[in-house]
């Protein structure tokens, strides 16, 4: 059996990079994916007649090479495609409660556009996410 997650869509945080005790290099961030709202088996619609959308969020985490790539050439607002796999954690936290977290370990991102650019050729600053 093989666990594999292909996501595209749009960054929605600025990229996180730490370093790990080891030495490992970490990059997180969370990437919005969207799909039609259905509304009995159909796909529902706007006042002004426009496909609704739902949105999902993910937290992403690359490793070490990927790490860096991400931590130089990625801002938010890009449209990216992650391939890799999903990995559930769980542990007990300090007041003794048990917790749960999934997150996507990337293998690789591919670049799909560049974050919308304001006149002055800047990042704009305020970017949803846009779905595909």
């Amino acid at each position: 059996m093989t666990n594999i997650v292909l996501l595209a869509g749009n960054i929605g945080t600025i990229p996180e990079t730490a370093t790990t005790r080891g030495g490992t290099k970490l990059t997180e961030f969370r990437l919005a994916t969207s799909r039609p709202k259905r509304v009995d088996t159909k796909v529902g619609k706007s006042e002004a007649g426009y496909a609704e959308q739902d949105t999902e969020w993910h937290r992403i985490r690359c490793f070490n090479g990927l790490a860096e790539t991400v931590h130089r050439h990625v801002v938010k607002g890009m449209k990216i495609a992650v391939r890799g796999r999903i990995h559930y954690t769980r542990w007990t936290d300090n007041e003794n409660i048990e917790r749960f977290s999934t997150e996507i370990i990337a293998d690789s991102i591919d670049f799909l556009a560049w974050p919308k650019r304001n006149s002055a050729g800047s990042q704009a600053e305020d970017t949803d996410p846009i779905p595909f």
